[in-house]
Formats: C-alpha cells, sequence, structure tokens
C-alpha cells in the first residue's frame, strides 16, 4: 500500500509492507563534485591528446590492432601483430644504426618516460624539495618529454615560475638516485625549460689504449681519445690556448701525450713544431728527441725558450700585419706549440724572483697575442689557485682532471661549470677507473663535457720517437 506523507516527508516516496517500509530519497549532487568531475575529465582529454600527439607511433600500433581485432577477431589481429613484430626484427638485424635511429630509441625514450620517469617523478620532487606546496595546493614541475641514444637518457622538464637553475643542480644527487642513474647533468635550454641528463652506461669506464697515429700531417683538431657519448674526443690546439688542471696522478701527461701523436706527422713534415718545458724532468724528457732542441728543464733555459717564442711570434705579427688575420701553417712558418708540464713551478714556487717574472710576462705575452699567428701554449698544473696562475682566464679552452675540491672546478673551468655538471672532484682516484678521465670546457661552448683520453704508454712514447727519427 502507498500513501503521500505530510511536511517534509511529502518529497519521499514511502514504500509500505506489513514488515518494512522503505524511503526513496532522489540524488543530490554537489556544485564542487561536478566542478571536480569535469576538470579530472579535462585532464584526460589532454593527457590524451597530448600523449597521441608526441606518441603518434606508440598510440596507433595498439589502436590499430584493436579496431582489427574487434572488426575481423583476433586470428588476423595476432597474425598482423606477428608481421610487425617479425619485420622489426629484421630490420634491426640487418640495419642496426637506421633501426636505432628511427624507431629504436624513440620506443625506449617512451617506455622510460613512463616506466620511470612519471612513474617516479612526483615522489622524486617532493622528497628532494624541487615541489612546492603553497595554501594546502600542490605545485609539480612539468615532465616534457624524454629522448634517448646510446648512452643516456635526456628528460626536458619545465621548472616551476620562480625556481633558479641553482636550485636543480644543487640537487643533482636527489635526482640520479631518485631515478636510477648513476649520475645526473643539469643545463639550461632557455628560460624556464632544463634538459636533464641521465647516462644509462659509461664509454668512459676503461682506459682507452693509444690512437694511431695519423696518416695524414695536420695540426688540428686532433684526435686523443673518447666522449661520454662514444664519439671521438678531437682537441682543437691551433689558434687556441689550453689549460690543463688535475691533482697527481690523474692523467695530466695522457693530454699532453696524445696532442703529440696527433701531432706527430705534421712535426715530421714540418708545419708544426712543439717546444717543451719540462721542469720535473719527469714527463716530457723521455721524447726530448721529438722537440728538436727546443726543450728545456732548467729554470733559466726554460725563461730562455719562452722569450724566443714571443720573439717568434712578434716578427711574424710584424709580417703579417695588413696581409692576414689568422695563421695558415707553412714549412716557413709552421705552428709552435709550447707545452709547459708543471707551470705552477715556473710561475709560483719558482724561488728567483726576476726568472719567475721573465716566465709569468712571456706566457701572458703568448697568451695574449699568440694564437692569431699560429704560436700556442697548452699547460698542465695541479693547484688552479689565482695566487698560484694568475693567467688562467687568458686560456680559451680549459680541461679540468681529477681535483681534490670542489671549489676547484669552477676555478679551472669557469663560474657555475660544477652547477652544469662538471663534478671533477668526483673522479675516481683509482687510476683505472680514473686516470685520464675529465671535464673539457671549450670557447664555444659554456657546457662541460666529460671525456677521457688515451693513455700512451712508455713503450708508445719509445715507438714515437723511432718513427720521427727513420723519417728524418
Amino acid at each position: 500500500m502507498f500513501k503521500r506523507l505530510p511536511g517534509d516527508e511529502a518529497r519521499n516516496l514511502v514504500s509500505t509492507t506489513p514488515e518494512t517500509a522503505v524511503v526513496f530519497r532522489p540524488t543530490v549532487v554537489s556544485a564542487p563534485a561536478i566542478l571536480t568531475l569535469v576538470i579530472y575529465t579535462w585532464r584526460f582529454i589532454a593527457s590524451l591528446v597530448r600523449t597521441t600527439w608526441r606518441h603518434p607511433v606508440a598510440v596507433a600500433v595498439p589502436v590499430a590492432l584493436g579496431t582489427v581485432w574487434y572488426f575481423h577477431g583476433w586470428p588476423l589481429a595476432a597474425s598482423l601483430l606477428g608481421t610487425v613484430v617479425l619485420s622489426l626484427a629484421s630490420w634491426a638485424f640487418a640495419e642496426r644504426p637506421s633501426f636505432d635511429r628511427l624507431v629504436g630509441w624513440r620506443l625506449l625514450a617512451w617506455w622510460r618516460l613512463v616506466w620511470v620517469y612519471r612513474r617516479h617523478w612526483q615522489a622524486v620532487m617532493d622528497v628532494s624539495g624541487l615541489a612546492k606546496r603553497v595554501n594546502g595546493r600542490a605545485y609539480m614541475p612539468r615532465l616534457l618529454h624524454v629522448t634517448c641514444d646510446g648512452w643516456a637518457d635526456r628528460v626536458t622538464i619545465r621548472m616551476l615560475g620562480g625556481q633558479a637553475v641553482k636550485e636543480w643542480s644543487d640537487r643533482v644527487d636527489n635526482l640520479a638516485h631518485g631515478l636510477g642513474a648513476t649520475s645526473c647533468r643539469v643545463a639550461l635550454v632557455k628560460g624556464g625549460r632544463l634538459l636533464l641528463t641521465f647516462p644509462r652506461s659509461d664509454p668512459l669506464a676503461v682506459p682507452i689504449p693509444a690512437l694511431p697515429i695519423p696518416e695524414e700531417p695536420t695540426v688540428g683538431p686532433v684526435e686523443i681519445g673518447k666522449q661520454e657519448d662514444g664519439r671521438p674526443l678531437r682537441l682543437k690546439v691551433h689558434g687556441t690556448h689550453i689549460l690543463i688542471a688535475g691533482a697527481t696522478g690523474a692523467g695530466k701527461g695522457s693530454f699532453l701525450w696524445d696532442t703529440i701523436r696527433g701531432l706527430l706527422p705534421a712535426m715530421r713534415t714540418g708545419l708544426a713544431e712543439v717546444w717543451a718545458l719540462d721542469p720535473k724532468l719527469m714527463e716530457l724528457s723521455f721524447g726530448r728527441e721529438l722537440f728538436q732542441g727546443r726543450y728545456a728543464a732548467d729554470p733559466a733555459d726554460c725563461a730562455d725558450l719562452l722569450d724566443e717564442a714571443v720573439s717568434v711570434m712578434q716578427k711574424r705579427a710584424a709580417r703579417f700585419a695588413g696581409l692576414q688575420r689568422s695563421h695558415v701553417p707553412t714549412v716557413e712558418d709552421p705552428f709552435v706549440l709550447v707545452l709547459v708540464d708543471e707551470v705552477a713551478f715556473l710561475t709560483a714556487y719558482q724561488p728567483d724572483k726576476h726568472l719567475r717574472q721573465r716566465i709569468s710576462a712571456a706566457l701572458a705575452t703568448l697568451a695574449t697575442q699568440g694564437r692569431s699567428v699560429g704560436v700556442g701554449v697548452m699547460a698542465a698544473l695541479q693547484d688552479p689557485r689565482k695566487e698560484v696562475m694568475n693567467i688562467r682566464n687568458l686560456f680559451p679552452d680549459k680541461i679540468a682532471l681529477r681535483l681534490d675540491e670542489s671549489e676547484q672546478v669552477d676555478m679551472v673551468l669557469g663560474d657555475g661549470a660544477r652547477d652544469r655538471g662538471a663534478l671533477a672532484d668526483h673522479i675516481s682516484p683509482i687510476p683505472e677507473l680514473g686516470a685520464g678521465v675529465a671535464y673539457m670546457r671549450l670557447e664555444t661552448s659554456p657546457d662541460p663535457i666529460r671525456v677521457r683520453a688515451a693513455y700512451v704508454s712508455d713503450l708508445d712514447i719509445r715507438q714515437m720517437v723511432a718513427q720521427f727519427k727513420e723519417a728524418a
């Protein structure tokens, strides 16, 4: 039996029986719930559109297979999937570089984006303090996209408004370990956007044997080792000056001897000369025959050799004035590279004040005027402090091997280099792992790159000397 109840209960429909009475009330949806539903629906649609735009192949394949399954059944869909997988496998086996470039790295990037970065992003941002909460509302840096190659993931992110690059560079350890990488590199792409580089492998983990001596004479760039991404490291020596800094046993000699090795054909033909200053008598003396009399170890002889290099530079400048603005190596005017091992012994630790001033003045003159006339300087030292090497800013290209203190990184490579990922103070002191590993900052790029120079053994140097004598 049904009846209408008076008052407020008249809005409810009541069903009565001898045992029970059930009241049916209409469902009322509040305005905040509707707004929340609209927001989440909009976010879902926007995410779907963004994913389709950024990963069209990854979206198209399952959609196409699902469509075929729906209209034609699963056997045809399975056959189509098998054909696609077999074709991709054959392509990868027959032409791996093109497969990786067009398909492999993109699939890996999509997988790493979904399974690694988006999966852990919020937790890492919260724990590292890069996410912010204002008035109870959470603000999260935005993960834009991921690209992959053979050695690293590169993640592009958008910082929160008001964040600084230093906030991210100070948390590279948090980012690396939170996202399962051994290290992290931070680089500014443009205002508000950063590129985070997470290595997956390390091509520099093992020592590199001495590279073959070039067949053709060249003054550079000379190949001396390998970059972190696996590409050859070619060092420009003609038209620049290079400062190398590193603790004892860090591998400074590798950069010196690799450079000599790369210039050896040009030295044999007379297009290049290497003048060596070796105050320690333990590094460059091993191949002094290569320098054709341009070798000095005694501080007074070093000062004389530097003065001679300044004289050569000034005479060339007088002849080139009004005729040419850059140097082209010839037999008459070869490229001259002045190598100085442990330059601090000559500029800071030399007890003879007169010699110290002569040497410092000559080096400063060469560093400011030499490269346009084909006279370059490559200097190596252990202590990069200003009072030890007060002309370090005159070297356009700088190399930092293993250093003892984090502050020394910026002393060598320039302000902000460590914040950009040049962790030279973290390089392993174990020779097999860290000797020859360095961060290099070039004049043409503010971002440091991680490299490793090949190891030139005593036997390799003896062979270089023997070949040089045979050619002479």
